[in-house]
């Protein structure tokens, strides 16, 4: 597959890669609501952040939403929108290639972006997803007025690229259908089946066999029209009409129509690549939205509320986890909120709080603007608030002193498995077992700061016959509570030290890890 190159390529394949792993800190001042529902807000640079998050979340994100600097040398207060074509290519591919790991098998991503470089993102999202999960590009109706000072077009429009963590499997979610659609369904003959529509029984592409007259009820001889034939053969006509589903009008001399009935079609509709200001709003709508929150300090480019409904309806159910991780204003996390779908949010700059923080609290506080009443939304739930902190090793690769066992045990097991631990930062437990879990056919346990029952430094994070006794048991009460033997053929532990032989590690099919040697700082 064709790939593009740009000026600091080959840095911008391994940047992801070289992120530092940093802790999360909580600025429990900036939390609100409920800390338990499993919604967070980072503020920090976003690769950073993606990496220790994914430890968390890797593979359990339905749907990423983002709104990336478009790098169209505007000069917007809260962005730097004004990055060389190849500084902006190199931003975006790292966050992207992170992002991927974020996603469900189901899952799907979504970027907003405008002309100047939505043809350049089509191919670097085509060779991080693969092009044959490419979606479709959506166009969105940005404004409606014309700009007749424009030198060559009105620019109307932005772009929405959709890329499938897998095509083949990925499915929109139906679409509501509007009252104006529902109005065409009626029930002139009073068929049991209920209301319905119809629609003409012939069809563009002409079957000879297809081609054959009809009468209607009246004795009215029917063909169709030159060019076309009827959508079925005579035989099987004749079956609808003997059931009823071939409407001749009220008089019975009508062409014949196809029933349409309303119980019997889709529960929604497919969504179009066409999204209308009059369907999901515009520039304008969502300016008004933001002023009337933050009237002293609006945010420069944000996207109406109705957009995002639309997208998380498409993409994402109740329950299901939103990601965004150029989040702005906070729009996405607002209607994820009001929407009842799980979030978390990464931004920058100090707008993560200023304006991403303050909004999230209103909507909490039952916040009424954008989609908060055809929501049905009344207020309620919350989200906690987190810094990036400190890397987890220093520069002389020793561990942080202050990295807790929950942060540790995670980015572990990642690096280990590539899928998440139990997200225990996002409800707030503390770590009481060295057992950090199974995964094809191994169990994985880390010793530190005293998990395993001694806190003294040379002997509780030290694989030693008490503490692996400690471990097992751990296993053991893992296995009792969830009801299921836990299976593994071998042992990985990490610790400080071992003081069991070579010979009783294998004897145990043991394999163990020094800290912080072995420790993977970095994917």
């Amino acid at each position: 597959m064709p790939v593009l190159q740009w000026l600091g390529r080959e840095e911008a394949l391994t940047a992801a890669s070289r992120a530092v792993y940093r802790l999360l800190t909580e600025e429990e001042r900036f939390s609100y609501g409920d800390p338990g529902t499993g919604n967070l807000i980072v503020q920090g640079d976003n690769l950073e952040a993606l990496k220790a998050l994914l430890p968390f979340y890797a593979g359990h994100v339905k749907r990423i939403r983002i709104d990336p600097p478009y790098n169209t040398g505007s000069a917007f207060e809260q962005y730097d929108d004004n990055k060389k074509h190849t500084i902006w290519l190199s931003m975006m591919y790292p966050r992207l290639e992170m992002l991927k790991q974020f996603l469900r098998e189901d899952g799907s991503i979504w970027i907003s972006i405008d002309d100047d470089e939505s043809h350049y993102l089509k191919v670097i999202c085509d060779e991080i997803f693969g092009r044959n999960n490419v979606v479709a590009n959506v166009v969105w109706q940005k404004k409606h007025t014309r700009a007749n000072d424009a030198r060559y077009f009105s620019d109307n429009h932005d772009h929405i690229v959709c890329h499938a963590r897998h095509k083949d499997t990925w499915r929109p979610r139906l679409l509501e259908r509007a009252e104006s659609s529902l109005k065409k369904y009626t029930n002139p003959d009073n068929d049991p089946r209920g209301v319905r529509a119809s629609h003409p029984c012939h069809v563009k592409t002409p079957r000879k066999q297809c081609i054959y007259p009809i009468i209607s009820p009246s004795g009215k001889e029917c063909m169709p029209p030159k060019s076309r034939s009827w959508m079925t053969t005579k035989e099987r006509m004749q079956e609808l009409i003997k059931d009823k589903r071939i409407w001749f009008g009220a008089h019975g001399d009508d062409a014949p129509r196809s029933k349409k009935f309303l119980s019997e079609v889709k529960e929604g509709v497919v969504p179009l690549t066409i999204g209308t200001r009059d369907e999901v709003g515009d520039n304008q709508e969502a300016k008004k939205e933001i002023k009337a929150l933050f009237p002293d300090d609006p945010f420069s480019t944000p996207k109406p509320e109705r957009l995002i409904q639309r997208i998380l309806a498409l993409a994402a159910a109740t329950g299901d986890y939103v990601l965004d991780s150029f989040l702005g204003s906070g729009t996405t996390a607002a209607v994820a909120h009001k929407m009842g779908r799980r979030y978390t949010g990464v931004e920058t700059g100090e707008q993560a709080k200023t304006h991403c923080a303050a909004r999230l609290k209103r909507v909490i506080d039952g916040e009424q603007g954008g989609v908060s009443r055809a929501a049905g939304w009344t207020g309620g739930s919350g989200f906690r608030f987190f810094t990036l902190g400190d890397a987890v090793f220093d520069d002389e690769r020793r561990i942080q002193r202050d990295i807790s066992f929950d942060q540790l045990a995670a980015h572990i097991y990642f690096t280990e498995t590539k899928t998440p631990l139990n997200r225990r930062i996002c409800r707030g437990h503390d770590a009481h077992s060295p057992f950090l879990g199974a995964h094809e056919g191994a169990a994985y346990a880390l010793l530190y700061n005293g998990v395993a029952g001694d806190t003294r430094i040379d002997r509780g994070n030290v694989l030693t016959h008490a503490t692996l006794n400690a471990i097992l048991r751990a296993i053991d009460a893992a296995a009792q509570e969830s009801g299921a033997a836990i299976a593994y053929r071998r042992l990985v532990v990490y610790g400080e030290a071992t003081r069991l032989s070579r010979m009783s590690l294998a004897n145990n099919n043991i394999i163990f890890k020094q800290t912080p040697y072995d420790i993977k700082a970095w994917r």
